[in-house]
């Protein structure tokens, strides 16, 4: 699927699109396909797993929470890295993952961008050993509150890494994405990169058609 879609993204851009110049990088909570348990389930279900019978068939439970995350092209809106994990990991994790995978052409990455949940040293340092531009948004710390030039900079910044939650409600609203459709991470992820397939195919035409109109 990864090769799929990286193919579709190179067909759009021999028509001319620019694809990843800049990426924008962010997480949503999914719903799980399954349906809570009660505390008294939960618990039951922990001690269960305590229990030596219980470590032997941990990966067969449902997951009752997904994250899933996402880099998105903010020239046009394509769908260049999407996948799924835990909802108890951190946003923070994946950002050199949805970069790394972003980039499917020749051309390099320039710029990402990210909100500022993302402002950790780990991820400012990503972009600078990578040659690209540091778009993420800065956020007050322990020691030191934000300048007026970084409080600027971040609504620069917020009016361009919008795009990646454009695609969040499109993607609610039409695919009803916001809920898994099924139990494991590894079914859903693959649903995930269908659904991305489909969405940049329907997006690179629809760009393609009012440009020549």
């Amino acid at each position: 699927m990864d090769q799929i879609n990286s193919e579709i993204l190179r067909q759009f851009e021999a028509q001319g699109l620019t694809i990843n110049e800049g990426i924008a990088v962010d997480a949503r909570l999914v719903q799980s396909a399954s349906q809570p348990v009660s505390n008294d389930e939960i618990k039951k279900n922990r001690d269960n797993h305590n229990t030596p019978e219980g470590k032997l068939d941990k990966n067969g439970k449902p997951h009752y929470g997904l994250k899933e995350h996402s880099a998105v092209d903010t020239n046009h809106g394509f769908i260049l890295a999407t996948t799924l994990s835990p909802a108890s990991v951190n946003d923070t994790n994946y950002l050199p993952y949805c970069t790394t995978f972003s980039r499917h052409t020749k051309q390099p990455i320039q710029k990402v961008y990210a909100d500022k949940g993302y402002a950790g040293k780990p991820n400012r340092d990503f972009p600078a050993l990578n040659n690209i531009q540091d778009g993420i948004m800065r956020k007050d710390s322990t020691t030191a509150k934000l300048t007026e030039l970084e409080i600027e900079r971040n609504k620069k910044l917020s009016k361009v890494r919008y795009i990646v939650e454009q695609y969040f409600g499109i993607s609610h609203l039409h695919d009803n994405a916001n809920r898994a459709r099924f139990t494991t991470i590894v079914k859903n992820n693959f649903d995930c990169w269908y659904r991305q397939a489909a969405y940049n195919i329907a997006k690179g035409l629809k760009i393609l058609k009012v440009s020549t109109a």
